[in-house]
């Protein structure tokens, strides 16, 4: 079965004042269709950088990125985009959500963006799913901050993406409401069958995926199969 990210020779360096700064050195992983993945490690480590680089958000210093078939650095911008847009879907650490649009209207905007017949009945489907049917006119503002998160969710699976991005999706959410974040990230991964690509502090979390990577100063330093807890 084809690999559907693979990275091989993967750096990042930046021009700073003091001269040439390494963020990533020669980091090389691949992950499987409908793989669960957790990358940690220290702030600074350059998981984030790395999560940016597999994703086509930006481009390595050397190195290649395969997509979903598609070789990211030899794309550009418009390509690049063009191949999110087809294959996949982001959580972030802070939501993302346009404070002008309902939470219906955050869920259906990419839909319609991409042409999508029947955007709302999947948007309110998938906002069904997540807990907030009684939700769907209230803006942002309005909303906690897990149930911001949870629209977030609902935004990024209404998409029904072959692989999911999430960067400490919980990190700004209280414990119990992370929890519960948590569960419904897994559930609908579950669900969907999507590839998940998960950075995260949270060791628990971490556990929760197939397999584990641990990062320091922009190097893989240890990889890891997890016993997968239920969901």
């Amino acid at each position: 079965m084809r690999d559907i990210i693979s990275a091989q020779g993967l750096s990042k360096t930046v021009t700073t004042a003091a001269g040439e700064l390494t963020i990533l050195q020669d980091i090389s992983l691949a992950v499987a269709p409908g793989e669960s993945l957790a990358i940690t490690g220290a702030s600074g480590s350059g998981k984030s950088t790395l999560l940016g680089l597999l994703a086509g958000l930006d481009v390595p210093s050397a190195g290649v990125v395969t997509l979903a078939g598609n070789n990211l650095p030899a794309l550009d911008e418009e390509g690049r985009a063009a191949v999110r847009a087809r294959h996949v879907g982001f959580v972030f650490q802070s939501f993302q959500l346009l404070p002008g649009l309902t939470a219906l209207e955050n869920v259906m905007l990419p839909l319609e963006l991409r042409g999508q017949k029947g955007a709302e009945a999947s948007a309110r489907e998938y906002l069904k799913r997540v807990g907030l049917a009684e939700r769907l006119g209230h803006y942002p503002p309005q909303l906690s901050g897990g149930e911001q998160q949870r629209v977030a969710i609902a935004r990024a699976f209404a998409c029904e993406p072959e692989i999911l991005f999430a960067d400490e999706p919980t990190g700004n959410l209280d414990s119990a409401t992370g929890q519960t974040i948590n569960d419904l990230l897994f559930g609908l991964n579950a669900d969907a069958g999507t590839t998940l690509v998960l950075i995260t502090h949270e060791q628990r979390l971490a556990e929760r995926c197939q397999r584990h990577i641990q990062m320091a100063s922009g190097k893989l330093v240890n990889t890891a199969d997890t016993e997968v807890a239920s969901c």
